[in-house]
């Protein structure tokens, strides 16, 4: 497995052109402008997929997430990397997710585009080891709950809110 923070990402403006390229870690030391996916996951009752991020990784090490994804690539699509990015997570494949929204996630030095989808999987899971330290299947009321007692990542608490904006417009 390559270094992630070698990575090559695409360095983007605020109206998400891409304008060069540039290794993650030299992304996130120089806080630039970068895209991210990020896939909400549920089973066929609803329950929302939830995990706690390894310790190892680079950005919000050891938080809770309620998203899968991750950067998109280098010339990777928003699409395909949502793909991607569930399948890996998640240790499956055929997922299907769908486009809801984009937003611009800014949090001091850092900024990244972070385009928002949904998917719904009916089947085992086998999450990929180096990104979930743990994992399990939350109501939106537990989802609730844990929002108020975790530790979450910044972005995926402000991307969940959104969301839950957007389901209600």
């Amino acid at each position: 497995m390559t270094n992630p923070a070698e990575e090559l990402l695409d360095v983007v403006d605020a109206q998400d052109r891409v304008i060069g390229t540039a290794p993650r870690g030299e992304v996130y030391r120089q806080g630039l402008t970068h895209r991210c996916v990020f896939i909400l996951v549920r089973d066929p009752q609803g329950r929302v997929f939830t995990h706690r991020r390894t310790d190892t990784k680079l950005f919000a090490p050891g938080a809770y997430d309620c998203f899968v994804g991750g950067v998109v690539g280098a010339g990777e699509t928003y699409a395909s990397a949502a793909v991607r990015e569930a399948e890996e997570e998640l240790g499956v494949s055929g997922i299907e997710p769908r486009p809801l929204f984009k937003f611009l996630f800014e949090k001091g030095p850092l900024s990244w585009w972070c385009d928002m989808y949904e998917a719904v999987w009916d089947g085992p899971v086998s999450p990929q080891v180096e990104e979930v330290a743990w994992h399990g299947w939350l109501t939106e009321e537990e989802l609730g709950q844990r929002l108020a007692e975790w530790e979450f990542v910044p972005d995926g608490r402000e991307a969940y809110r959104r969301y839950l904006e957007f389901r209600s417009a």
